[in-house]
């Protein structure tokens, strides 16, 4: 079980990293150093604490964050060889628990 949480939190952080280019190679290294810097969450602590990088996200991109999430939301179901299913009602943590009992991570 803990090698497949540890599997999961691997993929993850890939699918935040890639989501993350959309911004540039530069942009993407702003965010993570702006989330360690104001947010005291470095980048391999993100899914550990994923409500704490999608309120820095929402701080820095406002309601553009909703497009990286989106973007990292689709990475990782594609990663995992799930289908992303768009949910109204579902915050970032609900999609990552949803998707993390869905996906057979070894």
């Amino acid at each position: 079980m803990q090698d497949e949480e540890k599997n999961f939190e691997k993929i993850f952080i890939e699918a935040v990293d890639e989501a993350l280019m959309v911004l540039g190679e530069s942009g993407k290294h702003m965010v993570f150093f702006h989330l360690e810097k104001s947010y005291s969450i470095k980048k391999d602590e993100i899914p550990k604490k994923p409500e704490t990088f999608i309120t820095g996200l929402r701080k820095i991109f406002g309601s553009g964050a909703t497009v990286l999430e989106k973007l990292i939301l689709e990475n990782l179901c594609s990663k995992l060889g799930l289908q992303y299913e768009r949910k109204d009602d579902y915050t970032l943590v609900d999609y990552l628990n949803y998707i993390k009992s869905q996906a057979k991570v070894e």
